[in-house]
């Protein structure tokens, strides 16, 4: 880095990120009810979301390389612009597109719109894998590293107030008023946050290297994550998470309609009550790691999953429903502030980007696995069950894969942070 930490850039850098997550808290209600409105097909709605999680699997590894040879800010600030732009051409064609016709139990009832709206996701998604590996390489620059817990704590809470506690509610009101609206308002919001980074000071670039062999670039950040075995093993727990968390989220979109009768609005509400679980998870995220220690925390947080995920399906409404969420938004927040902090402390600035995109191609690489997964389980199951019954069985089968999940990581989590305990004393 140009300079070595700038604690007074924090606040522009916060705020940059809470205006994105604003955007993405919107989107998260936005694509996948959408959908619901074109189609009724479990699967044709998971497609959406796989369209914006599927560029973590396909430009993770570029987004790494690219990273380590940028200006990080500038590369923010370039993808924010990208994401305003495609918002923006979203909004006008679903605008161009009304009135809906009413959604069709197979295949979708306008293929144009929906075509168009899955590129459009499709973009904002590779934007946003660019996005977001140049600013979680980029806050190691800002403070201190024995303040990343706090920092990374912090900064989730915020990110966390758009993105599941005031963008769904918002994006629940706006779809079920003027259906554009809620695309043309993320729009707004990237260019402000551009405007943001716009405005952070000094240099964010990496010490550059002479080398720019992409080969021998991403094969420097594989030497890497293959000599770090707690590394490896955080990865490939968050990849499993993910695919089981993926699994849950889209079919809460039928389940709270079908089940519940619930609206967009009420959708929105539930995430949003849940958010306040996680928004609390990154307030008090530092003090329990301090507490219970890193192994610890992150061994009794993914025992945690399990439990929520085997809960959904009993809870008798949303109020409950919303309890449970906010429960499991507290502990994976903690899991988030011991895993994501030990990677930004334990990389060198200079591979960073790299092993951070490498960690982030297996971590969030699972997601469109989960997310078609899912729709896939609800299918089959409909075939010897009933419709309400088959809605739950991700939720049933996501319980199963996390308790496999913790049984498998328990000794290994307490061993790996033990051994780096002792290194460091």
């Amino acid at each position: 880095m140009n300079s070595l930490f700038k604690p007074d850039q924090l606040p522009r850098f916060v705020i940059a990120s809470g205006l994105t997550n604003l955007a993405d808290g919107i989107a998260i209600v936005v694509w996948a009810w959408i959908a619901s409105l074109l189609s009724r097909d479990p699967i044709l709605i998971a497609l959406m979301p796989v369209a914006l999680r599927l560029p973590w699997f396909l430009f993770a590894l570029p987004a790494g390389i690219i990273t380590d040879r940028s200006d990080r800010r500038r590369l923010i600030l370039a993808m924010d612009i990208v994401r305003a732009v495609v918002f923006g051409t979203a909004a006008i064609v679903v605008w161009v597109s009304l009135p809906l016709v009413p959604a069709a139990d197979d295949g979708t009832a306008m293929p144009l719109l929906f075509g168009s709206l899955l590129g459009c996701a499709l973009l904002v998604g590779i934007a946003e894998v660019f996005r977001d590996n140049a600013a979680q390489t980029m806050l190691p620059a800002i403070v201190p590293h024995d303040q990343l817990e706090r920092a990374n704590g912090r900064l989730w809470s915020v990110e966390l107030v758009g993105n599941s506690l005031l963008g769904p509610a918002l994006g629940a009101f706006l779809i079920a008023t003027v259906i554009w609206l809620p695309f043309a308002l993320n729009a707004v919001a990237f260019v402000l946050a551009a405007v943001m980074m716009l405005g952070l000071r000094g240099g964010f670039a990496p010490d550059r290297s002479d080398q720019r062999d992409w080969r021998a670039e991403l094969g420097q950040g594989l030497s890497f994550l293959r000599s770090a075995p707690l590394l490896r093993l955080l990865a490939l727990i968050t990849g499993v998470w993910n695919l089981l968390h993926q699994m849950v989220v889209i079919a809460l979109v039928l389940y709270v309609q079908e089940i519940f009768g619930l609206e967009a609005w009420g959708y929105g509400l539930i995430l949003a009550a849940a958010a306040v679980g996680g928004i609390a998870g990154g307030v008090f995220a530092d003090r329990v790691v301090k507490r219970m220690g890193p192994g610890a925390a992150a061994k009794w947080m993914t025992l945690a999953s399990a439990v929520a995920f085997v809960t959904i399906p009993f809870a008798p409404n949303g109020f409950v429903l919303a309890i449970v969420l906010a429960a499991f938004e507290f502990t994976g927040l903690v899991w988030n502030t011991v895993s994501v902090s030990y990677r930004q402390r334990a990389i060198p600035d200079e591979l960073l980007g790299r092993v951070n995109s490498i960690y982030r191609l297996l971590a969030w690489g699972m997601m469109p696995i989960g997310l078609l997964l899912s729709g896939v389980i609800v299918s089959v199951a409909e075939l010897s069950m009933t419709r309400s019954t088959s809605l739950a069985m991700p939720f049933a089968t996501a319980a199963i894969g996390a308790a496999l999940l913790t049984a498998f990581a328990w000794k290994p989590l307490g061993k790996g942070f033990s051994a780096v305990a002792n290194e460091t004393t």
